[in-house]
């Protein structure tokens, strides 16, 4: 009697990536939605006391990893030219304040950096996202920006920023808001 051949197995369809959908948060134009932070050096930060004044919110991932140290030192190298086009710098991370102040401490960075514990202004400017590494899923900050003009209304919406590339775009586009 003849061996029964083994049924032959339904081939698995290709995988595709399915497109992320654009993160969520403000576009250019709109306006900038309101926060209040505990910020470092014992600061708070808040879109209120901002008021009539332009500013730049950078969502950062973590204090003292290489990508932030080299995106803050840029930014704090830059404070000067920027602090001369009238141009206030917050940076804010989902870290606790502890770090936040040993980070600006340790890299005299002299702008407000900010935490955002609960995530409610990422999530409100559409940073806190999904992100995957090593194959596993997690929610984590996008390092993206927001240049704010004096009129409270978001003027340039930079995502997923290169941190090297960071302070100079920003200066570019802060000389336009003039």
């Amino acid at each position: 009697m003849p061996a029964k051949a083994a049924p032959a197995k339904a081939a698995k369809p290709a995988k595709t990536a399915e497109p992320k959908a654009a993160a969520a948060g403000p576009a250019e134009g709109a306006v900038a939605p309101a926060f209040s932070m505990p910020a470092s050096g014992g600061r708070t930060v808040s879109s209120e006391g901002l008021k009539g004044k332009p500013y730049l919110l950078y969502f950062y991932p973590k204090a003292d990893t290489p990508g932030c140290t080299k995106q803050a030192c840029g930014v704090q190298e830059a404070l000067p030219q920027l602090g001369k086009l009238g141009l206030t710098v917050i940076g804010v991370s989902p870290d606790p304040m502890k770090p936040i102040e040993k980070f600006a401490e340790k890299y005299k960075l002299t702008f407000p950096l900010a935490s955002d514990e609960d995530q409610k202004v990422a999530t409100a400017y559409g940073t806190w996202v999904e992100k995957s590494m090593y194959g596993k899923t997690y929610m984590g900050m996008e390092r993206s920006s927001f240049l704010v003009g004096a009129d409270g209304k978001i003027a340039k919406v930079w995502r997923k920023v290169k941190p090297e590339e960071h302070a100079v775009q920003v200066m570019e586009a802060a000389k336009a808001l003039k």
